[in-house]
């Protein structure tokens, strides 16, 4: 089994700065690929970031390019999304996901490519 657990979402102002966690527990895989998604009230949910876990391959949603950055510390097992220039539309919980092994070289933007889910974390950004 694997078992993705977020953490670090909160209420935080316009312009503040967030970074989530998802610690990874269980099976772990050289070749796979993990990612954040978010889903607001009555929205669906939605890519934001994805990174490959050997190359360290990036991909963001155009919403969020160049405010947030995906990374992952190997030795911990753990992916983290640091959120910087917060705003409004980006409240939503957020949850991390991984894929079962993975070869392609940039990681699945679309929510059917990833296996295990976290439990997702809210972040909320008030004006």
């Amino acid at each position: 089994q694997v078992q993705l657990v977020e953490s670090g979402g909160g209420l935080v102002q316009i312009g503040d700065s967030l970074r989530l966690s998802c610690a990874v527990s269980g099976r772990t895989f050289g070749s796979v690929a993990m990612g954040w998604f978010r889903q607001a009230p009555g929205k669906e949910r939605e890519f934001v970031a994805a990174i490959t876990w050997s190359a360290g391959r990036t991909s963001y949603a155009d919403s969020v390019k160049g405010r947030f950055t995906i990374s992952r510390d190997n030795a911990k097992t753990t992916v983290y999304l640091q959120m910087n220039s917060l705003d409004p539309a980006d409240t939503a919980v957020y949850y991390c996901a991984a894929t079962k092994i993975y070869i392609m070289p940039l990681p699945p933007r679309t929510a059917d490519g990833y296996a295990y889910w976290g439990q997702g974390t809210q972040v909320t950004v008030s004006t």
